[in-house]
């Protein structure tokens, strides 16, 4: 019995000396955690600094995170350190030539071929999965500017309606997030002038992203201008909304100093190329197997598939695009936004959409052109 007695005790100091060890390696993790993230914050490697106030400083409504780490004076030393260069030159429409050349059985590179070679039964649009190091997302292919529409939320301006809400509406067969929101507690304000038929739709919040009033003109050129919204409609503005930074224009990238102001993120971009073809970009981000794609990153892989003009839309949990992956199947949400502490659709004003007109529109034209090759033949 007294045997017993002694194991017991022996057993419960065991255990109590492997709970102190237990507890005591808990402790030395946390603090050489703690030491880790303070040296990223406040050591001598840049890199992971700048990335971190970067990123925090281009949302909408996490910047205050940055002043959490770092004095205003730091802040705006890293912005100034790590900032995108635009170029202030406005579109050349002049310079889109309307010419894509789908005959050919060659192609110079995969992205060419990518874009070039339509999916079968679809004259209309195609849907890319595309990725790259650490993100992956989405690229739709348009392959004629005038089927680029923009879509209001009936409630523009009170908080706006999910993407998917917003193409279901309408039927329609791509929708991507277009206006910027600025967040806040039971609503999300439109922010920048948006433009619809040639006037001045709403005006909403200020923003301070670069950029300026991005859209198509009434010829279907993908226009970026920083001029006022009167300028952009006088020189033939037809729908467009205000943000950026501008990425390409008129075939010139942007420079970047440092790692270009604007961290890692979800993004939503748009370009066309000079033969006329529209680029939508989606890239998901915050999330395993996809952290975001930076701004240089972004350039780069608009040169890869020849963007002549392209700009950077809203991104982070805005970025958000609905697809009919063909014109018959069901149409879904096909990325994921993330936003931070959330997952799932916010609220938006607007979306760039390709609307089910523009499939009876191409099929009226394939007739007319079967009619003409029929005359020919005939004659």
């Amino acid at each position: 019995m007294k045997q017993n007695n002694e194991d017991e005790k022996e057993k419960k100091v065991k255990k109590e000396k492997q709970k102190k060890s237990k507890l005591s390696i808990f402790l030395i993790i946390i603090d050489v955690i703690a030491l880790i993230c303070f040296f990223l914050a406040y050591g001598p490697i840049s890199y992971f600094r700048d990335l971190l106030v970067t990123t925090a400083m281009t949302t909408m409504s996490h910047r205050y995170f940055a002043y959490v780490l770092y004095s205003e004076e730091q802040v705006d030393k890293i912005l100034d350190n790590n900032r995108i260069i635009e170029s202030n030159e406005t579109t050349d429409t002049t310079a889109i030539n309307f010419n894509p050349d789908f005959g050919s059985d060659s192609y110079e590179s995969i992205y060419e071929e990518q874009i070039l070679k339509k999916d079968e039964g679809n004259d209309v649009y195609k849907v890319l999965d595309i990725k790259g190091n650490n993100w992956k997302g989405y690229m739709v292919v348009i392959y004629d500017p005038s089927d680029v529409q923009l879509v209001f939320s009936s409630k523009y301006g009170k908080g706006g309606d999910y993407i998917s809400t917003m193409a279901k509406q309408n039927n329609a067969l791509i929708a991507m997030n277009a206006s910027g929101v600025k967040t806040s507690v039971g609503k999300n304000p439109v922010t920048g002038t948006a433009i619809l038929n040639g006037k001045v739709y709403a005006k909403g919040k200020d923003i301070n992203k670069g950029g300026g009033l991005i859209g198509f003109t009434k010829d279907n050129v993908l226009m970026l201008t920083k001029k006022s919204a009167k300028e952009a409609i006088a020189d033939g503005m037809d729908r467009a909304v205000e943000f950026g930074p501008f990425l390409i224009v008129n075939g010139k990238e942007s420079t970047f100093k440092g790692n270009g102001g604007w961290g890692i993120a979800n993004r939503t971009a748009i370009g066309q190329r000079q033969d006329g073809i529209v680029l939508f970009v989606v890239i998901d981000g915050r999330q395993s197997g996809s952290v975001g794609i930076s701004m240089p990153d972004l350039v780069k892989l608009f040169k890869q598939y020849k963007a002549y003009n392209a700009a950077n839309l809203d991104g982070g949990g805005s970025s958000a695009l609905y697809a009919k992956r063909t014109p018959t199947s069901a149409g879904k949400l096909i990325n994921n936004p993330v936003g931070y502490g959330y997952s799932g659709e916010r609220r938006l004003p607007n979306a760039w959409m390709v609307l089910p007109s523009a499939l009876e529109k191409h099929k009226e034209e394939a007739k007319d052109e079967a009619k003409t090759e029929t005359t020919d033949e005939n004659k």
